[in-house]
């Protein structure tokens, strides 16, 4: 079969079909996070993401197992999946509370923190464009909250959390791609978030009626298939092409929300979410010179 090129017209179609594949992947994550909400705590879907994720993995991995698991960076991995751990219980939290749209709105934020989390712990550069694109990023938090002017939800603030907690996993897994595989670093991901998952879901843990068990598969089965699509687009196109792809999720979500909860468009959110994805656009298409050019 003949390799398909990054950057060309076949590559780019493929890329949209990726694409495709991880902005559903992704609504049906906050879909079966909402539907579980109904009954069980964001612990315990943390738990079960886990637990379904880790048993596919372990499949998959079948004997290339022990060569997977082997790595000389464990102490890292610890310490980014305690982090990523609190990143997803505090999506998961927002997605019970406020509106999809605004979760996924606020998540957005997510690069720009990485650049700044990059900058002061890997030695990126921060030149006078990439700064403008943070403050930029920012700024549309700003409007999305509106401090002062408007009653603001706690769960609003949670999620940002969890936008940060997301950037410093990422800027940990840009480490770990030094010397592990991508298979490696979502493996450890997930065996190590089940027994964080278990205890902090077990003080109130309420077993999931019959209903539910389709959503704690799909929660877990999403959970994978969203970020090796994403990874997949990456590799067949430029970032530039794929965030402005990536930022599809929110209007798609805000649709979801409005025809399966009745949720409505605050024009603020959107609003907001416009100015973090130009912040976001100017620091990947900025990046992207600077990188050609070094």
């Amino acid at each position: 079969m003949k390799a398909v090129t990054a950057g060309t017209p076949e590559g780019t179609l493929r890329a949209l079909f990726w694409m495709s594949g991880a902005l559903a992947s992704f609504a049906l994550m906050a879909i079966a996070g909402r539907e579980l909400s109904a009954e069980i705590g964001a612990f315990e879907i943390v738990f079960f993401r886990s637990a379904v994720a880790s048993a596919i993995l372990l499949v998959v991995a079948g004997r290339r197992l022990p060569s997977i698991l082997r790595t000389t960076k464990l102490k890292t991995h610890l310490i980014r999946n305690t982090i990523h751990f609190a990143g997803q219980w505090g999506w998961f939290y927002g997605i019970s509370v406020i509106t999809l749209a605004e979760v996924f709105a606020i998540e957005f934020t997510t690069p720009l923190w990485t650049a700044l989390l990059a900058a002061l712990f890997l030695g990126e550069k921060i030149d006078k464009m990439r700064a403008m694109s943070i403050l930029i990023g920012f700024a549309g938090i700003i409007i999305i909250l509106r401090p002062g002017t408007a009653a603001v939800d706690p769960a609003a603030f949670v999620v940002l959390g969890a936008a940060f907690c997301f950037a410093a996993a990422f800027a940990l897994t840009k480490y770990l791609t030094r010397t592990d595989s991508a298979f490696t670093i979502v493996l450890y991901m997930n065996l190590i978030q089940l027994p964080l998952g278990m205890a902090t879901a077990l003080p109130g843990w309420v077993t999931p009626s019959l209903a539910l068990w389709p959503w704690v598969l799909a929660v877990g089965v999403v959970g994978i298939s969203a970020h090796f699509c994403l990874t997949k687009a990456f590799v067949l196109a430029d970032a530039s092409l794929v965030a402005p792809l990536d930022f599809m999720r929110l209007p798609l979500i805000a649709v979801v929300g409005w025809l399966v909860y009745d949720e409505v468009l605050d024009p603020y959110v959107l609003l907001g979410a416009i100015v973090i994805f130009v912040g976001n656009y100017l620091n990947i298409r900025y990046g992207g010179r600077r990188k050609k050019t070094a």
